[in-house]
C-alpha cells in the first residue's frame, strides 16, 4: 500500500505514478490524519510518499506513523520529495521504522518543483516541466527496486546534511513553522477550499474569511490552491506565483 502527505501536489503525484507502475493501492494520509485513523493492513510493502521540510520527512507524517499500527507486511519504503535534497533525512526515517517495529527498506530523494513560497519563488513553467521529468525517471527506477523487494540505495551523507536534518530542522519547526502571519486579502470569496485542504482542521471560515487556529505545519496547501490567490504570508508571498504540480 502507498500512503502519501501533499500539500501542493508534489508527493501526490509521485504516489499515484508509483501505484500505477507497482500496481499498488494508493491513500491519502491527510484523510487518516482528519479521522484520526490509526490502524492499517497490507499484505503488500508499504511505501511513504512524503514532502521534506526543511531536511527531515514532515514532522505530521513522522508524529502520525508513531501512533499508527500498520500490520500485515512489515516491509516499508520511503520516498521524500524535495525542492533541494533531504540532507540526512534518511537517517530519522531509519529510527522511525525502528521505533515501529517495521523493516527499513531505504529512503528515495525525490526532487521536484519548489512550493515553500513564503522563503522562496515558484518555478516557472519551463521548470517545472522539466523537473516533473526528470522526477518520473527516477520514480520508474524506484517501481522496478519496489517490484523487486530490493532496498533503495543509500545516499551518501556528510556533516553538512547532519546539520541541516538536526540543528537546522529544529529551528526552522521552533521559529519559523506557524500561521501567525497567514490572512486573507478582500478578495476571498468564501469558497471554504482552505478549510478543505487543511490536513490539521486548523482553518475555519469565520465571517466569510478563514482564520488560522494556530496549529499550522505550513504545507502551503491553504496559500496555494486559493482560487484566486486571497491568502498571503505577511508581505513574503505579495505577488509571488503561486504552485501547484501541474499533475496532480
Amino acid at each position: 500500500m502507498i500512503l502519501y502527505f501533499s500539500g501542493t501536489g508534489n508527493s501526490a503525484y509521485a504516489a499515484k505514478f508509483l501505484a500505477e507502475k507497482i500496481n499498488d493501492t494508493v491513500m491519502d494520509m491527510t484523510v487518516f490524519f482528519k479521522d484520526r485513523l490509526t490502524f492499517l493492513s497490507s499484505e503488500k510493502p508499504w511505501v511513504v510518499v512524503a514532502p521534506v521540510y526543511a531536511w527531515q520527512m514532515a514532522h505530521i507524517v513522522r508524529d502520525w506513523l508513531l501512533k499508527t499500527k500498520l500490520n500485515g507486511n512489515k516491509d516499508i519504503y520511503f520516498v521524500l520529495t524535495c525542492g533541494g535534497d533531504m540532507g540526512n533525512a534518511a537517517k530519522y526515517v531509519k529510527n522511525l521504522c525502528a521505533e515501529m517495529g517495521m523493516n527499513y527498506c531505504g529512503c528515495a530523494e525525490l526532487a521536484m518543483p519548489e512550493n515553500y513560497i513564503i522563503m522562496f519563488n515558484a518555478p516557472d513553467k519551463a521548470h517545472i516541466d522539466v523537473s516533473v521529468a526528470l522526477a518520473e525517471d527516477k520514480l520508474l527506477k524506484m517501481a522496478k527496486e519496489i517490484k523487486l523487494e530490493k532496498a533503495f540505495p543509500e545516499k551518501k551523507t556528510g556533516l553538512l546534511d547532519d546539520i541541516k536534518s538536526g540543528t537546522v530542522n529544529n529551528a526552522f519547526y521552533k521559529f519559523f513553522v506557524n500561521d501567525k502571519k497567514f490572512y486573507a486579502k478582500d478578495n476571498c470569496i468564501s469558497c471554504g477550499l482552505c478549510e478543505k485542504k487543511c490536513p490539521l482542521d486548523n482553518i475555519k471560515i469565520v465571517s466569510g474569511k478563514p482564520e488560522w487556529k494556530g496549529n499550522c505545519t505550513q504545507c502551503m496547501a491553504c496559500i496555494c490552491t486559493c482560487p484566486v490567490q486571497a491568502i498571503e504570508y505577511g508581505s513574503k508571498t505579495a505577488g509571488k506565483a503561486r504552485y501547484y504540480c501541474p499533475k496532480a
